[in-house]
């Protein structure tokens, strides 16, 4: 049986059948033939067929983790000294904002509370995370929230909710937010974000047209933009900003105000190990505690 199992878990970190043949030089009738053999000697099916992905079922979900455990002791077996346990490594996607704020001082935390594990911080635009996490290549991201449902077997956690405002030189007047973005120059948020793309679609729905000088996806660089009297720009005030800098002032846009939602996605708890489960804990707890 190691032999199935080293195949099903070759099937669970590639996805499908092809896949895990090509990563363990199987054709894919053989890999197909492994599974159906360990299925009945199991005597439950361990994957959701209904697609052509090799998605694992309750059950095979919970197979994974003991048959990782397993195959580790099997490998262990007739060693003659104790061999240290490699360190635990999260990966852990985040985008700019997140880097900035909240999760430093939660890596501080996990490191103080699990000194033996590791941590590798992704950076990325939201889109590219959560492909990140469906492939298996990371365990978690704190990403904004994409505008169609994630995939299902991801888990989605929203952690805030963070409003839009039209932000302008401190020494711009007035409070009409529609007639600045239609009169001055507009430093727009990268559309390649599902922020951007927020922003697109509220300027469209406004049927605003904007005179556009410059597009980037760093927000601190914006405001710093704005405060320089490059123009104005829509930007989310997120958790950190609960005071915006001296150069720049942000206007309500009032029954207009859209949000973003920022969120944590990752594969289902039964899948992430420990120490992902417990850094995915801590980004959590952090939110709350936010005011």
């Amino acid at each position: 049986m190691i032999r199935e199992l080293k195949t099903f878990v070759a099937v669970a970190r590639e996805g499908t059948f092809a896949a895990a043949g090509d990563r363990i030089g199987l054709t894919q009738a053989a890999v197909s033939a492994q599974m159906k053999r360990l299925e009945q000697e199991l005597g439950f099916e361990l994957f959701d067929r209904s697609g052509r992905a090799a998605r694992l079922n309750a059950m095979g979900t919970d197979l994974l983790a003991q048959a990782q455990d397993l195959l580790q002791a099997y490998g262990n077996l007739g060693a003659r000294r104790p061999q240290a346990a490699a360190p635990a490594v999260v990966n852990v996607g985040a985008i700019a904002s997140v880097q900035r704020s909240v999760l430093p001082g939660v890596l501080a935390r996990f490191h103080r509370q699990l000194p033996g594990c590791r941590t590798r911080v992704v950076p990325g635009v939201s889109m590219q995370l959560v492909d990140l996490v469906d492939a298996g290549e990371i365990d978690l991201a704190v990403v904004i929230r994409p505008p169609f449902s994630v995939q299902s077997d991801l888990r989605w956690t929203t952690l805030a909710h963070e409003p839009f405002r039209l932000v302008v030189p401190r020494g711009v007047r007035g409070n009409d937010w529609a007639g600045l973005l239609a009169t001055r120059p507009f430093i727009r948020y990268d559309r390649a974000s599902y922020g951007g793309r927020q922003v697109d679609r509220f300027l469209r729905a406004a049927h605003i047209e904007v005179r556009e000088v410059c597009e980037l996806d760093e927000l601190e660089a914006i405001v710093q933009l704005v405060a320089h009297g490059a123009g104005v720009a829509l930007l989310p005030q997120t958790v950190a900003q609960r005071r915006w800098p001296s150069g720049v002032r942000a206007i309500d846009l009032g029954e207009r105000t859209f949000h973003r939602d920022i969120g944590l996605v990752h594969r289902p708890v039964q899948g992430l190990g420990e120490a992902a489960r417990r850094l995915a804990d801590m980004v959590a707890a952090a939110y709350r505690r936010r005011p």
